[in-house]
């Protein structure tokens, strides 16, 4: 997975939380987009971008791809790092690219989201408004 140069780095803590685990005692692997979105979202307000203050504007951004790589599973009780890279706008999309350590600096795993700038009245892709654009380009 080929990770770009970020515009933007944050780092978010969460804790696995047993419902969250299969009966194998590992972190079930479904659990990790919602992980993605809460560091995507937290990131993005570090950035002054707020999701439902996007929404009160009439746009959407869905999630138009996303991967990810496992290398090592995460239990119950463990305590995640996520690094969220904010990489710079490609058109009307808005990439993201996350690592997942564990509390002694193991590489859990390495995953891409990609979202699309959308018109909340007409669910068509939009032009990243200007506001928005000046935010993600330094």
């Amino acid at each position: 997975m080929i990770m770009e140069k970020a515009i933007y780095q944050a780092e978010l803590k969460l804790r696995v939380r047993y419902g969250e685990t299969d009966k194998m005692g590992y972190c079930y692997y479904g659990n990790y987009a919602q992980y993605f979105e809460v560091a995507r979202v937290e990131a993005l307000r570090e950035l002054g971008l707020s999701y439902k203050e996007l929404e009160d504007q009439g746009i959407a951004l869905p999630v138009k791809d996303y991967s990810v790589e496992f290398k090592r599973p995460a239990k119950y009780d463990d305590e995640l790092i996520i690094k969220t890279d904010v990489i710079p706008l490609q058109g009307l999309a808005l990439p993201f690219a996350y690592t997942t350590y564990d509390l002694e600096g193991n590489l859990l795993n390495k995953a891409r989201t990609t979202l699309v700038f959308v018109d909340l009245k007409t669910g068509q892709p939009m032009r990243v408004p200007e506001h928005i654009r000046t935010i993600l380009s330094h």
